[in-house]
């Protein structure tokens, strides 16, 4: 076949392709409308609500094995998102694989804030909502300390308890969690992340204006930021990655429950958003050891039990040097910091970094337990 042939050929594809495009959305539409009268709901593993407190609910989920691991897990994750995400769908689920792994977990749900939240704080989150939760566990387990499993913002609030509380500890795991602020502004950073020029950028009395006027942070607000992260990929997704779905129920399901995650960001607690903009991304506190919450010092230092800190090589929410800088300041001698394929949402929920992340954290999470 020569290279006129082929031209044709292709030509003719492309054309019987522009020309059936109407149909196909057409038909895509009317896929979309018959899945949203069918069960799309996220966060579908069995579990029960066994402690509340304001907005947050503590949830069991049903233990996989017949003998788990003797110390619970409490999942804490961010206050800008659900924790639903690490629960997205059956076969797409964090929590089911670390479930599958043997390990007796539990996750906080923070709820949705009201102007009723406006004044609550980085150390009501920490040291009242987690402590009271992790008591939780101790009396219903009968341990001494518990394993904390962290992803973002979550892994800032478990850092700073256990460095408040080492004693209620046993092991902690973090993943793509920012501990230095400023550390893509390194010279050997790989790159740099939205978020912290942006927040870096902006007038201190600008954040505060947003607080005093408006109480809690909208959600709506810092969803429109994330998507401004990477302006050309959110076209795409409802563009291309919308239209490559669309013969595929199963990847309409997956997508709309993606959506369904997306849009329910909760707002963030006034008092609570203001300290983390400006306190940790702006002032970089943390990893300063000048961050403070109830009246005392957040040393990182006195963090004794045992860190695996996981990051996300193509993060561009937490860059991994964000990641990595824990390893210079935290005070165990048992840290261990391993980097995994994808971005910062894509660990727990892209097949392939799912296959290695909860095999990881439960492996790791058996050598330790007695």
């Amino acid at each position: 076949m020569n290279s006129k042939a082929v031209l044709k050929l292709d030509a003719g594809k492309v054309m019987s392709e522009i020309a059936g495009f109407p149909m196909r959305v057409h038909d895509g539409m009317r896929r979309i409308n018959a899945l949203e009268h069918e069960d799309v709901a996220i966060a579908r593993t069995p579990g029960e609500v066994v402690h509340r407190s304001n907005k947050l609910t503590l949830i069991h989920y049903t233990p996989q094995k017949k003998d788990p691991l003797r110390t619970p897990v409490l999942l804490v994750y961010a206050l800008v998102g659900r924790y639903s995400v690490a629960d997205l769908q059956p076969g797409r689920s964090f929590v089911e694989r670390l479930l599958a792994e043997g390990l007796d977990v539990y996750a906080i749900d923070w709820g949705h804030p009201t102007r009723a939240d406006r004044w609550i704080t980085l150390d009501d989150y920490v040291n009242v909502l987690i402590d009271d939760c992790v008591d939780v566990l101790r009396q219903r387990h009968g341990v001494a300390a518990v394993n904390l499993l962290s992803i973002c913002q979550g892994g800032v609030f478990n850092l700073c308890y256990a460095a408040l509380h080492p004693e209620k500890v046993k092991n902690l795991v973090l993943t793509v969690t920012p501990v230095d602020f400023h550390a893509d502004q390194h010279d050997d950073a790989v790159w740099r992340s939205f978020v912290n020029v942006w927040t870096r950028s902006v007038k201190r009395e600008d954040i505060d204006l947003v607080v005093d006027a408006l109480g809690n942070v909208p959600g709506r607000m810092t969803g429109a930021a994330f998507a401004m992260m990477n302006p050309a990929g959110t076209v795409q997704k409802y563009t291309q990655g919308l239209l490559r779905s669309l013969d595929d129920d199963e990847s309409l399901r997956g997508f709309m429950r993606m959506e369904k995650w997306l849009y329910d960001q909760p707002d963030h607690a006034g008092e609570a958003a203001r300290q983390w903009l400006e306190d940790l991304y702006q002032d970089n506190k943390l990893v300063k050891g000048e961050l403070e919450l109830g009246g005392r010092r957040v040393d990182l230092g006195k963090v004794r039990a045992p860190v695996l800190n996981i990051y996300a090589e193509q993060d561009h929410v937490v860059a991994p040097a964000a990641a990595q800088a824990l390893a210079k300041v935290v005070g165990t001698t048992d840290y261990t910091e391993q980097g995994v394929p994808g971005g910062h949402i894509g660990v727990f929920v892209g097949g392939k970094a799912q296959a290695i992340l909860a095999p990881m954290i439960g492996a790791w999470f058996k050598e330790r337990d007695d």
